[in-house]
C-alpha cells in the first residue's frame, strides 16, 4: 500500500527516510488557526486528521500520515520566528523554562476510511541562556522555520539541561514510536522492510 507523508516539513521527510519506508510527500493546504479556546493538545490532533485528510482524494488505497505541533513556554505559543529578532525573542522567553511540544499524529487508511490518531507530549528545559550562546546557536541552526526558534535534531540540545518524554523525535515533530505501533496495526512491519532495503539517501 502507498504511504503518503502529508507534510512539507524538511525534518518529517528525513524521519520518515531514517525508517526506510517508501513514501510519497502531499502539501496540506489547510486552514491552521486555532479554535477559540481551544486547547493545544485538542488543536494539534484535530490539524492532524485534516492534513491527513486534505489528501484523500488524491491518494486512493493509500496510507496518509498527518502531523502537526504546537509548542509552548508558560501556556504561551510559540509560532516559526520567522525572522532573527522573533528568535531572539523567542529563546529569551525560553531561557530556564520548560518548553512543551505537543504532535498530533494521525494515520489514515483511505481504502477502509479508518484512522487512528493520537497526541505525544514532550518536555525539554532550557539553560540559562546569554545573549552570546543565543547568538552563536542561531548562527549555526538558522531555526527561523521551526517552531520556538530549536531544531533539536542539529544543535538545539546544546540550550537544554534536559528532556523528557515519550519519544524524542515527538520534539521533531513525527513521533516515530507511535508512528510504527499503528503501521503495525496495519500490518506493516518496519523492521521486516528495513532488513530488505538500503538506507535511503537524503
Amino acid at each position: 500500500m502507498n504511504i503518503v507523508l502529508s507534510s512539507s516539513s524538511p525534518a518529517r521527510k528525513q524521519l520518515m527516510r531514517r525508517i526506510r519506508l517508501a513514501f510519497t510527500c502531499f502539501a496540506p493546504n489547510i486552514d491552521e488557526s486555532l479554535h477559540n479556546n481551544e486547547p493545544v493538545h485538542k488543536a494539534v490532533e484535530r490539524l492532524a486528521i485534516a492534513k491527513a485528510n486534505a489528501a484523500k482524494s488524491q491518494h486512493p488505497e493509500s496510507l496518509i500520515i498527518g502531523c502537526d505541533q504546537l509548542i509552548t513556554v508558560n501556556d504561551t505559543i510559540l509560532g516559526k520566528p520567522t525572522t532573527h529578532a522573533n528568535a531572539v525573542k523567542q529563546l529569551q522567553m525560553s531561557s530556564e523554562q520548560v518548553l512543551h511540544s505537543y504532535t498530533g499524529l494521525c494515520l489514515l487508511n483511505t481504502t477502509t476510511n479508518s484512522s487512528q490518531s493520537t497526541v505525544i507530549n514532550y518536555q525539554v528545559k532550557f539553560k540559562q541562556l546569554t545573549q552570546s550562546m543565543i547568538e552563536q546557536y542561531l548562527a549555526i541552526d538558522t531555526p527561523y522555520h521551526c517552531a520556538g526558534s530549536i531544531k533539536a535534531e542539529c544543535f538545539g540540545f546544546s540550550l537544554f539541561t534536559w528532556m523528557r518524554g515519550e519519544d524524542p523525535t515527538a520534539l521533531t515533530g513525527l513521533p516515530l514510536i507511535a508512528l510504527n505501533e499503528m503501521l503495525l496495526k496495519q500490518k506493516i512491519n518496519v523492521l521486516k522492510l528495513a532488513a530488505h532495503s538500503a538506507p535511503t539517501q537524503d
